[in-house]
């Protein structure tokens, strides 16, 4: 107090936070796409940069009812902005209750190689159960546990058959029930979606160049992060969330499960696609490595490629201004 006058006398009202946009971001993780890594970063970017880290304990619980929903995006709305939510849950549409639709973002990878991944993992666990000599899903019985992978693909087992595999592209299609039977609605309105309410769906495979280009999408949130990534201290901590006595299934089983995925597959290419084409307008190349010698048993894709295709050239800030209005 100065005399009888105040602060917002002489200031008028205190300055308002000035909210970055978008101040509302959703993470919905798949399952076994380096979500672990990413969830480790964003605890110390969200430590580093203040925003609103917003995590759930339900790991399990993908699909839900409509007041499930509703109570989710009630919750998820009424957080402190900016924040960032994360679970691993598929595609909640808020403007259908009325919220505001926060902008997405999410991860993927090889459909074959993250079912395998999950396969042993529930089994096995990663190198921190490893080192404190824990068992995962203990709950599961020993033939279970042991069950060798071949036999569990050619004997048509539920863990490696439909709808299991189908997983994927429920986390982008949603929560509508024909999103979780393997087929072509699904694999149409998770693209749709994609396009519609994803800034970005990168690829696990690409790691580094998803985290630059969440650096360069949304600043408030991930600036640092690839600096963060590759501190030696920080690889200590992802090299424990490694699956454990993970195994390569036989060319023939992979076959088989390859076409049990066919859908997965579309999907993932499509993403793969955008994913370089959104590379390309920031300037980075996709570098065109010497193939690996593929296995015959992979079904080749015309859409799977290392370099973009070509598109017109398109300015990129009033790209940047599309983005953001969607």
């Amino acid at each position: 107090f100065v005399g009888n006058s105040t602060y917002l006398d002489d200031h008028g009202p205190p300055p308002q936070k000035v909210l970055p946009f978008p101040s509302q971001v959703v993470y919905n993780r798949v399952g076994k796409c380096g979500s672990r890594t990413v969830v480790l970063l964003l605890r110390i970017l969200s430590e580093k940069h203040g925003f609103n880290l917003v995590t759930s304990d339900i790991h399990n619980k993908t699909r839900l009812t409509k007041n499930e929903q509703m109570e989710l995006i009630k919750n998820i709305s009424t957080a402190e902005q900016p924040y960032l939510f994360t679970r691993h849950v598929h595609f909640l549409n808020f403007s259908r209750f009325g919220g505001d639709q926060p902008v997405y973002i999410n991860i993927i990878r090889d459909p074959v190689n993250r079912f395998l991944s999950n396969y042993f993992f529930r089994r096995f666990g990663d190198w921190r159960g490893e080192q404190n000599h824990m068992i995962r899903t203990p709950s599961m019985r020993q033939e279970e546990r042991y069950l060798d992978i071949n036999v569990c693909i050619l004997e048509n087992y539920p863990e490696c058959s439909n709808p299991r595999l189908f997983y994927i592209i429920p986390y982008f299609c949603g929560q509508h029930p024909r999103c979780r039977e393997p087929g072509e609605w699904a694999l149409e309105r998770a693209k749709l979606n994609v396009n519609e309410n994803f800034l970005l769906v990168g690829i696990l495979e690409e790691l580094e160049d998803v985290l630059l280009l969440l650096e360069r999408l949304l600043p408030h949130y991930f600036k640092d992060v690839l600096s963060i990534y590759k501190n030696p201290e920080h690889r200590k901590l992802g090299n424990l969330t490694v699956t454990v006595k993970k195994t390569v299934p036989s060319p023939e089983a992979i076959q088989i499960l390859y076409q049990r995925m066919r859908y997965e597959y579309e999907f993932y290419y499509y993403v793969k696609e955008q994913f370089h084409l959104l590379k390309r307008k920031f300037g980075l190349k996709s570098h065109i490595r010497k193939p690996r010698p593929r296995p015959e048993f992979f079904i080749p894709s015309p859409l799977e490629t290392e370099e973009p295709i070509d598109d017109e050239e398109e300015d990129d800030e009033k790209w940047l201004e599309d983005i953001y209005k969607r």
